[in-house]
Formats: structure tokens, sequence, C-alpha cells
């Protein structure tokens, strides 16, 4: 197996040339500019706080086509009963730090290690990064987040006070990224939950080619707003 160690330049191999369990690279930082490149190029960061910044373009890719998504019918009735109140970009912040801290009260370990939150701060603020929160008598019940190129929304992590908070999020972000027109979120990796939303696994190399076309659109950068 070969693994690419990446020097200070802002570079990336070809994603093709991951492992088989999608690990790419090692090394190089997280500066704003090398994440944007590796977003660009299907690739993303994931490490724990005791490894070295390792970089991951998983064959096959789970996605989520906005127009695809399945809603089960108790989560329709929360919905129409206005259970939870949904955001977007209002407590980024907040919503990064409770992705880490909720994993970590499971004792699950996170990769939203405190470089991994700051350099998603600084996309937030740059209008690369956005938050979707859910609500519920004024506090923060659940939310997401995730970084926007083109027309793809790239999901970084979710998590859920309450339940169904963070699928109430979920499901007002792809309603939105369906007005906006978005080809795909990527999902990175799959997992039961996502599937259960109509997310699917496609190989790689479509993945990538459906990525090189999204990137063609302009990116909607800047704070977003769900329409009222």
């Amino acid at each position: 197996m070969t693994v690419f160690l990446l020097t200070d330049k802002i570079a990336f191999p070809p994603p093709h040339l991951a492992s088989g369990e999608g690990l790419l690279a090692i090394g190089g930082d997280l500066s704003r500019e090398r994440l944007l490149l590796a977003y660009r190029m299907g690739i993303f960061p994931w490490f724990s706080d005791d490894e070295p910044i390792l970089w991951w373009s998983p064959d096959p890719r789970l996605v989520l086509y906005p127009r695809e998504i399945r809603i089960s019918k108790t989560l329709k009735k929360i919905i129409r009963k206005g259970v939870f109140t949904v955001t977007v970009d209002s407590a980024f912040v907040r919503v990064i730090n409770q992705c880490a801290q909720i994993r970590l009260e499971n004792n699950q370990g996170t990769w939203i290690v405190e470089d991994m939150i700051d350099v998603y701060c600084k996309l937030h603020e740059s209008g690369f990064a956005h938050s979707v929160e859910a609500w519920r008598q004024g506090e923060l019940a659940g939310g997401l987040y995730g970084v926007s190129l083109g027309r793809c929304f790239f999901g970084e992590s979710m998590f859920t006070r309450i339940s169904n908070a963070s699928n109430v999020a979920l499901v007002t972000l792809v309603e939105y990224l369906n007005k906006l027109s978005f080809d795909m979120i990527d999902c990175q990796l799959t997992t039961e939950h996502l599937l259960s939303f109509g997310a699917r696994e496609i190989p790689r190399a479509r993945f990538l080619k459906q990525l090189e076309e999204s990137l063609k659109a302009p990116t909607k950068k800047g704070k977003w707003f769900f329409d009222p």
C-alpha cells in the first residue's frame, strides 16, 4: 500500500491512487487553501487527536442527490408540527463544537480536533462553510455543518440533543439545496443512517466526474438565509 507524504507545497496526488481503504496521503497542514483544494479534488481530512493529518478519498463514495431524499412518515409529521425551528449560519461555532463534544460524551472519539475546528471556523468566516441549526424552545437541539463549493455540499458532521433534531436540519438543508439546483451532497463515508435518507454509494470515478461538473458553477459564498 502506497501512502503519499505531503510537504509544505499545497498539492495532492491524484485521488485514484488512494489505498483500498481510501487513505491517500499523510501530513501537510490544515490551511484554508489546502482544505479547499482537497474538497475540489474529492479528498477530505479524517484523523484522531493522536494521529498525524490523514487525507482520504474512499471508493465507493456515499452521496445524497437532493431530489432522491427519502423522508419517513414519522419525520414528516414532526416537520409538519413545527417541533423545531430551523436556521442556517446562526451558530456555526456552537454546532461544530457540539458535533465534537457529543462524540466524546459517547466515548466514540472524534476527528473534530481543535485544529479542525479552527480551520472550519475560518472557512465559515470566508463564506465557504455553513451550519444548519435546529432549535427547541430557544435551545440548540441539533444541527450539522459542511462546506459548499459550486453545486456540491460536502457534509462533515451532525449532532442531536433531542431526537430527530438533526434529521429535521438535514431535510431543511436538502430542500434549500434543491431550490438552489445543487447536484449532490457528498456524505463521504457510508452509514446506515444516511442510507435510510436515500443516500447511495457510487464509484469514486463517477463521483469525481460529477464533482468536476458541479464545480463549474459559481459558489454561493457568504451567509446563507432560509426563506421564512
